[in-house]
């Protein structure tokens, strides 16, 4: 088997990009202490442009075309995303190379204060007072927070997870709370600053939310090695998530939610493997007006083997029950100039 003696990773340079980097170095050194694994630190044009709405600067690939041209040029030998940054077709010549296990998928509320008194405080979304400012880059999370409380005004928010949580709790500052992944939180020990970690029926989770995807060249001996931090359950569920998002034609201008979950129990607590001993996959995925006066959402279940077939159904369940005409109104909203458009 194809072991390198020094392999280069790429990563973005902010502190959440480090630690994922370096929790995949970690990953590759238990399995090979022999390996020297270096980091690459490369800027992309997401990290370039922080004042901008990321729609309005180009969506998905914002924070990954820079290290997949490194990475085709051999600069680099994989290269470590937030799975969620990556759009759902595979760039000519890459491919993911591994989705390690996975952390919390839900979103979180941070709200002013939060954590300073080293308590949770109880002012969770219901007790956000009435058109209370919340910063989101997200159309998924905008969408979803206007469809339980439409008072609440949503507000721009650029920058690393750090710096977002340090402008809400900025006294002075134009934020009431924050909406983020509760993942990156406690991957830098914000954790405390969580106000409310967001039901699903409430915030549901964007496709590969939580999973890390490291992205390698399609050569047989690089997927042998990435592979071997491959976690099977993960991989099916990101897939059918991915799948979903990939059938209704969204991306990061979508107010697209999915969740898959692998299980190995049904709901009698026997088994739920089929006959090729592969998990039972469930999956639920939301569609959302930009403005959260619609939602529509599903939920089927399948085997894990065929995940990217359930996310192909799911999304013609969708569509079928009326998320074709939300997502023909986004295109219509993105159409329009910007000076034009109300969030």
């Amino acid at each position: 088997m194809f072991t390198p003696r020094h392999i280069r990773l790429g990563s973005r340079g902010s502190a959440l990009a480090l630690w994922q980097t370096e929790h995949v170095a970690a990953r590759l050194r238990a399995l090979h202490p022999d390996v020297a694994v270096e980091t690459v630190v490369i800027q992309t044009r997401g990290d370039r442009f922080k004042d901008r709405p990321l729609p309005s600067i180009g969506g998905k690939g914002l924070f990954t075309l820079e290290l997949e041209e490194r990475l085709r040029q051999g600069q680099i030998d994989g290269a470590v995303h937030s799975l969620k940054d990556l759009p759902v077709v595979d760039p000519e010549g890459l491919v993911l190379g591994a989705v390690p296990a996975r952390g919390d998928v839900a979103d979180a509320l941070v709200v002013r204060g939060a954590g300073e008194s080293g308590e949770r405080p109880r002012n969770g979304l219901p007790e956000l007072r009435e058109g209370a400012v919340v910063g989101t880059g997200s159309r998924r999370r905008a969408a979803q927070l206007l469809a339980r409380r439409p008072d609440l005004l949503i507000a721009d928010i650029r920058g690393n997870v750090d710096t977002r949580v340090r402008k809400t709790l900025d006294a002075a500052g134009a934020y009431d709370a924050v909406v983020l992944a509760v993942a990156g939180l406690k991957r830098l020990g914000l954790d405390a600053r969580i106000s409310l970690t967001l039901p699903f029926e409430t915030m549901l989770p964007a496709p590969g939310q939580g999973a890390l995807a490291v992205q390698c060249r399609q050569e047989a001996k690089w997927l042998a090695f990435f592979g071997a931090i491959d976690d099977k359950e993960t991989r099916a569920a990101v897939t059918a998530e991915r799948a979903f998002l990939a059938k209704l034609g969204g991306g990061c201008r979508a107010s697209v939610g999915a969740l898959g979950v692998c299980s190995r129990e049904g709901a009698d607590g026997r088994s739920s493997t089929d006959l090729r001993g592969e998990s039972s996959l469930r999956l639920w995925g939301r569609v959302s007006a930009p403005d959260g006066s619609r939602q529509v959402d599903a939920r089927m279940s399948g085997s894990a083997g065929e995940a990217e077939q359930l996310g192909r159904d799911l999304a013609q369940q969708v569509l079928r029950r009326g998320a074709k005409a939300i997502i023909e109104q986004m295109t219509e909203f993105d159409a329009r100039p910007e000076e034009n458009r109300q969030q």
